[in-house]
């Protein structure tokens, strides 16, 4: 009976692993189902990795931060391997113990160690199985071990693929809206773009960016721990930024590039909605208010001192706050989930950018000027 019962549960562990590595790695969808081996993983480990950090430095706690997303990925790995190699082990206590060995008698550690040099297809050879059941669990760990390992092997590269492809308009958006980037920032920048054309490429750009970190963040959930080069950037910082740059346009500039502000709203709306969803993140109030009264009217006084005329009138900030419920509260509770800052609005003090500094530079880059010297290069 306790054979049947260790079998039973080997199987069900064997099975539970490789169905959550399907979901994990192969299945391209969201997946639902709050119980998960991979889910269970990631609220174990990541809750004490984000407390730990809290009582460091801020530069050494960003780049203790950095480390989880890696790590954490090798980790999931080894441990669906190490649940592997256990249930065939288990399997094979189950069935006996029916094996040759040079030295030693069979047990349950020799059943996890032929499980091991068979999952990672040693072949040593000091231990071999007996019955034909041996044998086939033999072969079938054999089969499942190479599978693991060939599939890993692609999903690392395929991972980090989507990570570069995600971090190149992040490192873009530097030079367009600031380092930590800012909607009234951006639109400061564009603010000669009287068209409105440049900026609607711009906004399209990131259209096709917020699909992009929907699909790759749906398909590998750990991406979403993988952090940006530098400390004031982050993918959540910049989903939000075009969110609310895309916000002040629909309401503050008419017949700008409003029609593609509206689209790159609901594509990047869309991501933050179903991102929440799959971190279960539910919405949560800003612990500080991000936009008040006085700071957009300073906005619009400083973009219109500028060339660029906000629209007058009366609900203005009433319009763009029930824009800003449908996606804030979920971006402030993926912030705290995810331990990053989330932009400001309008940048309070004048900072270089990312680009204008360097470690063997006392002062930061002279800015773009057109030949006029009155406009920024954008």
């Amino acid at each position: 009976m306790s054979a049947l019962l260790v079998g039973l549960v080997g199987l069900v562990l064997l099975l539970a692993v490789l169905w959550d590595a399907f979901e994990t790695v192969i299945l391209p969808r969201r997946v639902s189902r709050r119980f998960r081996l991979a889910r269970l993983f990631y609220r174990a480990t990541w809750a004490p990795w984000r407390a730990a950090a809290r009582i460091l430095a801020p530069r050494q706690r960003e780049a203790f931060l950095a480390v989880y997303g890696p790590l954490s990925l090798l980790l999931l790995l080894g441990l669906w391997a190490t649940g592997i190699v256990v249930a065939f082990g288990m399997l094979q206590w189950a069935a006996g113990s029916a094996l040759t060995m040079v030295a030693g008698n069979p047990g349950f550690a020799s059943d996890v160690y032929m499980s091991g040099t068979t999952f990672f297809t040693l072949g040593l050879g000091d231990v071999v199985p007996r019955t034909t059941l041996a044998k086939l669990l033999t072969v079938v760990e054999a089969g499942t071990g190479f599978s693991f390992l060939a599939v890993v092997i692609g999903y690392l590269p395929v991972t980090y693929q989507a990570f570069s492809r995600r971090e190149g308009p992040i490192s873009l958006l530097d030079a367009r809206a600031g380092s930590p980037p800012t909607a009234g920032e951006l639109l400061w920048r564009y603010r000669a773009d009287q068209s409105g054309q440049r900026l609607g490429e711009l906004l399209h750009e990131w259209e096709r960016w917020a699909a992009e970190v929907l699909e790759s963040h749906l398909s590998y959930p750990p991406l979403a721990y993988f952090r940006s080069q530098h400390s004031n950037q982050s993918w959540l910082a910049a989903l939000t930024t075009i969110l609310d740059a895309c916000a002040l346009v629909i309401v503050g500039r008419e017949g700008w590039c409003e029609r593609q502000a509206e689209l790159t709203f609901a594509m990047a709306r869309h991501a933050v909605v179903d991102l929440a969803q799959v971190f279960d993140t539910p919405p949560r109030p800003a612990p500080v208010e991000r936009l008040t009264r006085d700071q957009l009217q300073r906005l619009q006084a400083r973009l219109e001192a500028g060339g660029l005329e906000l629209r007058r009138r009366a609900d203005l900030m009433e319009r763009l706050d029930n824009l800003r419920r449908m996606y804030e509260p979920l971006v402030v509770a993926l912030a705290e989930r995810f331990a990053v800052p989330l932009p400001p609005w309008v940048r309070e003090t004048d900072h270089p950018d990312n680009w204008q500094t360097s470690p063997w530079e006392r002062t930061r880059a002279a800015p773009f000027e057109r030949a006029r010297g009155d406009e920024d290069h954008f």
